[in-house]
C-alpha cells in the first residue's frame, strides 16, 4: 500500500450503508487512483457488483485476505461510462 493510498474502513458502518459508501468513494476517484478498501469479510460478492456496473474501469486486488481482515486495493483505470 503507498503512502497515497486513501483507506476506506467500513467495518464499523451498519453493512445496508457500506456498498452505498464503496462506490461513493470508487466514484470520486480520478482516472489511476486507488483507495483501500477494509472489510470484516471478503468482498467477493462487490467485486461481481463492479464487474457488472464498471467493467473494464477498475482494478481489484487483494492485500490481505482474512481471517479478520480484507483489505482490498480498487483502483480506477477509465473514466466513467456516460449514462444513457
Amino acid at each position: 500500500m503507498s503512502s497515497e493510498d486513501r483507506v476506506l474502513d467500513v467495518r464499523t458502518e451498519e453493512p445496508r450503508r457500506r456498498h452505498e459508501l464503496i462506490f461513493e468513494t470508487f466514484n470520486t476517484l480520478p482516472v489511476d487512483a486507488s483507495y483501500v478498501l477494509v472489510n470484516d469479510h471478503d468482498p467477493k460478492p462487490l467485486r461481481y457488483q463492479f464487474e457488472a456496473e464498471n467493467a473494464g474501469e477498475f482494478t481489484w486486488e487483494y492485500l490481505e485476505q482474512g481471517p479478520e481482515v480484507w483489505r482490498v486495493r480498487i483502483g480506477r483505470t477509465a473514466a466513467a461510462k456516460p449514462v444513457s
